[in-house]
C-alpha cells in the first residue's frame, strides 16, 4: 500500500473515532458540557488532561526548536513541566475547594465583583485565542504535509472537526475524545523514537539511546552531533542558549507561571468528583506527560542528527565536509524533502550554481569557519528548514515503514486538535457561563446558556481559524506568546486570590489589566498589531527585543511583575476586602474537605 492511500485509511479511521465519540457523549446539560458532569475518573481524567496539555506546540514544533536551538530550546521543557507541576500541586486544588469550575468566576467571586470576572474574560480570551493559532497552524501544517492540501485548506478542515465535536459534546464529548487523542498521539511521538534510537545507538529507549555511544564507534551520539554542527559552523548543540542568560531565566519563567494561570487545564480538575481524585488525576496526567517530555529531548538531537547525515553525507563517511562529495547532489535529494518542499516549509536554492546542496550556518562568526567555506566555493546556506517539520518529518528522514509516518501524521493532528477543543471549552465557559450568565443575563436558563456556550464555540472556531491562516511565527512560538499573557495577567489575580486574604478587587483589576497591556505593548510591537503584518512598530520602543535584550516570547514573567507591583500599590490606597472574603480565602487554605462543582457531597 502507497504512503498516501496508508496516511489517508489512519487519519481517516481515528477522525471516525472523534466522531464518534462525539456523538456517543453529547451534551445535555450545562453541567455536562462545562464539566462533563463532574464524574470522570482519574485515570482518564489524567490522560485527558495530557492530550489537552500536549498540543501542536508540544508534538509539533518542540522537538523542532530544541533541534534547532539545541540545549537552549530546554527551557520549553523546564517551563512547561515546572508550569504544570505549579499548577497541579499550588493552584489546582485550591481552585478545586473554591468549587468555581472557570478562572473568571473564581476571580469574580473572590474578588466580589463582576467586573473583575469581566477583566478575566478579557485576559483568558486574548490568552487561549492566540493559543489557538499555534494549534491551527499546526493543523494546517500536518494537513498540508499529509494530505496533499493547501495550508489553508487544512486549517478549513480541522476547523470542521473541531467544531462536530467540541460543540455537540461540550466538555463531555472534548474529554473522551482527548483519551484516544492521547493514545494516539503518545504511540505517534514514541514508536518512530523507538525505531530511531535502535537505529543510530542499538538502544530501544529514546532516553537513553541520547547518551549512549552511536552504533559501530566509541563516540556518544550528543558528542559526534557537536561535532557535526560546530563543523558546519553552527554553535555546540549542547551548550548553545537562547540568547542571553537573562532571557532565558525570563522565558522559562514565563512559560511557568504562563501554565499555571492557563484556563483550559485549571478546569480540567473540575470534571473529577472530588479534591482528592482532582489530585488523582493531576499526578496521572504527570505521569502521561513525561513519556513525552522526556522523550522530545532524544527526538530532537536524532532529528538534527539524521538531518545533517541526510543533506551532507560526508558525515557517515567521516569525511572533510567542504569537498564536492561530501554535499547531497540535488538531483539524489530523498524522496521526503521533494513532498516537504511542496508545502513550501522546506526550501533549497543553489546558491553556487554547483548542483550541490550546502547546508550550513552562513552567518558563523567563526574566521576560520568562513575561509574554508569560502574556498570551497560555498555562497550561502541553501536549505531552509521550519523547525515546525522536524517531528514530523522524522520518520520519513530516518525511512521509516509507511504506517509509522501515518502515525505521526494522525497524532499531529490530535495533539493540534484536543487542545484546540480544550481552548474553545474554556473561550465557551467564560462567554456563556462568566459574561451572558454571570455580568448581563443572571435570569437566562440552562437551554439558553448552553446555546450562548454553543454559538460562542463556533464564533472561537472561526477567528481561530482566520488568525492561523497569517500566524505571528511558529507554533510553539505563538504558543509561548500565550503563555506569557496568561502568565502576566491571570496568573498573578490567581495566585493573590488564593494566597492573599487582604488583596482587594481595586488592586486584583489594576494588576491584570497593567500585566496584559504592558506584554501586549511590547509583543505587537515586534508582531504587529493583534498579529497583523505591517503594524509593527519597533522604532516606538527603540528596536527589537530593546528591554534588556529579552524576547517577546519571553515578556510575559516582566508583565506578571508588573501586574504583582501595580496590585499591590493599588491595594495599600483603597479598602480592605469584606470580611466574609478574608475567612473564605483562610477557610479555602486550610487542607479540610471540599465542595463539588455543583454542591457539597
Amino acid at each position: 500500500m502507497d504512503l498516501t492511500t496508508t496516511i489517508w485509511l489512519v487519519v481517516g479511521a481515528t477522525f471516525a473515532l472523534y466522531i464518534g465519540i462525539a456523538i456517543w457523549t453529547r451534551a445535555g446539560s450545562t453541567s455536562e458540557f462545562y464539566v462533563a458532569g463532574g464524574g470522570v475518573p482519574p485515570v482518564m481524567n489524567g490522560m485527558a488532561t495530557a492530550a489537552d496539555w500536549m498540543s501542536a506546540a508540544s508534538f509539533i514544533s518542540m522537538a523542532g526548536l530544541i533541534s534547532n536551538m539545541g540545549y537552549g530550546g530546554g527551557l520549553f521543557l523546564m517551563g512547561w513541566t515546572g508550569g504544570y507541576v505549579l499548577l497541579a500541586v499550588l493552584l489546582a486544588p485550591y481552585l478545586r475547594k473554591f468549587g468555581k469550575f472557570t478562572v473568571p468566576q473564581f476571580i469574580g467571586d473572590r474578588f466580589y465583583s463582576k467586573s473583575a470576572a469581566t477583566v478575566a474574560v478579557i485576559c483568558l480570551l486574548t490568552a487561549s485565542i492566540t493559543y489557538i493559532i499555534g494549534q491551527m497552524t499546526g493543523v494546517g501544517i500536518a494537513f498540508s504535509r499529509f494530505l496533499g492540501v493547501s495550508s489553508d485548506t487544512g486549517i478549513y478542515v480541522g476547523q470542521a472537526i473541531v467544531f462536530v465535536y467540541a460543540v455537540f459534546g461540550g466538555m463531555k464529548g472534548i474529554t473522551y475524545t482527548q483519551v484516544a487523542q492521547y493514545i494516539v498521539l503518545i504511540f505517534a511521538y514514541i514508536i518512530p523514537a523507538v525505531f530511531i534510537s535502535i537505529q543510530l545507538t542499538g538502544n530501544p529507549i529514546p532516553q537513553l539511546g541520547l547518551g549512549a555511544t552511536m552504533s559501530g564507534t566509541d563516540v556518544s551520539l550528543l558528542a559526534r552531533l557537536d561535532q557535526v554542527v560546530t563543523e558546519l559552523g553552527f554553535g555546540k548543540y549542547t551548550t548553545t542558549t537562547a540568547g542571553s542568560t537573562l532571557n532565558m531565566f525570563v522565558y522559562t519563567v514565563s512559560l511557568m507561571i504562563g501554565t499555571a494561570g492557563l484556563p483550559h487545564v485549571i478546569m480540567r480538575f473540575f470534571t473529577v468528583p472530588t479534591v482528592h481524585a482532582a489530585r488523582l488525576s493531576a499526578g496521572w496526567a504527570l505521569i502521561f506527560i513525561a513519556l513525552l517530555y522526556t522523550t522530545a529531548p532524544a527526538v530532537a538531537a536524532m532529528a538534527r542528527y539524521n538531518l545533517n547525515a541526510t543533506v551532507t553525507p560526508g558525515i557517515k563517511a567521516n569525511a572533510d565536509l567542504f569537498l564536492p562529495e561530501s554535499n547531497l547532489k540535488a538531483e539524489d535529494r530523498p524522496d521526503w524533502m521533494k513532498r516537504w518542499e511542496k508545502t513550501g516549509l522546506l526550501k533549497w536554492q543553489d546558491k553556487n550554481a554547483d548542483g550541490r546542496i550546502q547546508y550550513y550556518n552562513d552567518a558563523s562568526k567563526s574566521a576560520e569557519f568562513k575561509a574554508k567555506a569560502d574556498t570551497a566555493g560555498w555562497k550561502g546556506n541553501e536549505l531552509t528548514v521550519n523547525a515546525d517539520i522536524i517531528v514530523l518529518a522524522n520518520p520519513e528522514i530516518a525511512l521509516l515503514p509507511n504506517w509509522v509516518i501515518a502515525l505521526v501524521a494522525a497524532g499531529g493532528l490530535a495533539a493540534a486538535l484536543s487542545t484546540a477543543a480544550g481552548l474553545l471549552m474554556a473561550i465557551s465557559a467564560a462567554i456563556s457561563h462568566d459574561l451572558v450568565k454571570g455580568v448581563f443575563m443572571p435570569n437566562i436558563s440552562e437551554k439558553g446558556e448552553l446555546l450562548a456556550g454553543k454559538i460562542s464555540m463556533a464564533v472561537a472556531i472561526v477567528i481561530a481559524g482566520w488568525l492561523g491562516l497569517n500566524p505571528p511565527g511558529f507554533a510553539a512560538g505563538t504558543v509561548a506568546l500565550a503563555f506569557g499573557i496568561a502568565a502576566s495577567s491571570l496568573f498573578p489575580a490567581i495566585m493573590m486570590g488564593i494566597f492573599s486574604k487582604k488583596m482587594n478587587k481595586e488592586g486584583a483589576m489594576a494588576g491584570m489589566l497593567a500585566g496584559l497591556f504592558i506584554t501586549l505593548f511590547y509583543v505587537f510591537a515586534h508582531k504587529g498589531i493583534f498579529f497583523i503584518k505591517g503594524t509593527e512598530y519597533l522604532d516606538l520602543i527603540g528596536g527589537a527585543n530593546s528591554f534588556f535584550g529579552i524576547t517577546p516570547e519571553a515578556f510575559g514573567a516582566v508583565g506578571a511583575l508588573v501586574n504583582f507591583i501595580v496590585a499591590f500599590l493599588v491595594d495599600k490606597v483603597t479598602k480592605e476586602p469584606p470580611e466574609h472574603i478574608q475567612h473564605l480565602v483562610e477557610s479555602v487554605r486550610v487542607p479540610r474537605g471540599a465542595k463539588a462543582v455543583d454542591g457539597a457531597h
